[in-house]
């Protein structure tokens, strides 16, 4: 086993990047000629990891989606951590929608690694221990295949390979 090497692949996001990328996407909001006198706005639940838009109509939702999209890609955190869910009627004819995280890879989408790991036909083994799947070899070399193999995947999660040894 000392012979071993081994990394991980996991799916994080900085949430304090998110903070920001949300308090930026405030400012903008609060300064834009088209949202003067709008009740919109944006609410950020760190607790629950997810961010929720409000709009006076869906035009102006739109417009929040796109300047959330934009700040988010300015702080480097990938849009495929963005669960964009459905847009809902909320009080006083408002228009809501709820921005989740994805953090973490979970059940199915760790199988479809760990199959994809398998499908390279490469000595090594990979196996789900909770949120992350840790790939384990001999060859370093073999390692080094198999993460290129994966990020050249499209998987709906973005992936990060972390403790290399």
């Amino acid at each position: 086993m000392k012979n071993e090497s081994s990394f991980d692949i996991v799916s994080r996001v900085d949430l304090q990047e998110v903070d920001n990328a949300v308090n930026q996407a405030r400012k903008e909001l609060s300064t834009r000629f088209d949202f003067r006198g709008s009740k919109s706005r944006m609410d950020w639940d760190r607790a629950e990891n997810k961010i929720v838009l409000i709009a006076d109509d869906e035009l102006k939702l739109e417009n929040l989606r796109d300047i959330l999209k934009t700040r988010v890609a300015a702080r480097k955190i990938a849009l495929k951590s963005l669960d964009w869910g459905k847009e809902e009627k909320a009080f006083d004819g408002m228009v809501r929608q709820e921005v989740k995280l994805k953090i973490g890879i979970l059940g199915e989408e760790a199988k479809q690694i760990v199959r994809a790991v398998k499908d390279t036909g490469l000595k090594v083994q990979a196996s789900i221990q909770g949120e992350e799947v840790r790939v384990t070899s001999r060859s370093k070399d073999d390692l080094q295949s198999v993460i290129q193999h994966l990020k050249a995947l499209p998987f709906p999660a973005p992936l990060q390979f972390v403790n290399y040894r």
